[in-house]
């Protein structure tokens, strides 16, 4: 398989794996600087997805996917988005984090298989 394609991947699941879990992102992260293979990062992704997302690693994913409109939200999605992450309801969490990502044209986060829920 060619790099490409594994980057793709990685783009794809990077915050699904985020969401799970903060230490198979790390891992998964450096193992695409060392060019691993398709299979080997698929595998890390599989075994990332299997594991129970704990609050902190939900909380984490949508904070940094929040990182792309906190500077073009308007003040009410700013105030939604505040209480939505306090009141810890990741499934509305990322329904809105994808009307926004669908608002403002974020395509690397609609492409986002964690955005798919």
């Amino acid at each position: 398989m060619d790099q490409k394609k594994t980057e793709i991947l990685w783009r794809e699941e990077k915050y699904n794996v985020m969401f799970h879990s903060q230490n198979y992102y790390i891992k998964i992260r450096q193992s695409m600087k060392n060019k691993a293979a398709y299979d080997e990062i698929s595998a890390l992704i599989e075994q990332a997805l299997n594991l129970t997302p704990t609050e902190g690693s939900m909380r984490n994913a949508c904070q940094h996917m929040w990182g792309y409109f906190k500077k073009v939200a308007t003040e009410e999605e700013k105030r939604q988005y505040e209480q939505l992450i306090q009141t810890t309801s990741f499934s509305e969490l990322l329904t809105f984090l994808r009307q926004l990502a669908e608002k403002y044209g974020v395509t690397y986060l609609l492409e986002s298989r964690v955005l798919e829920r």
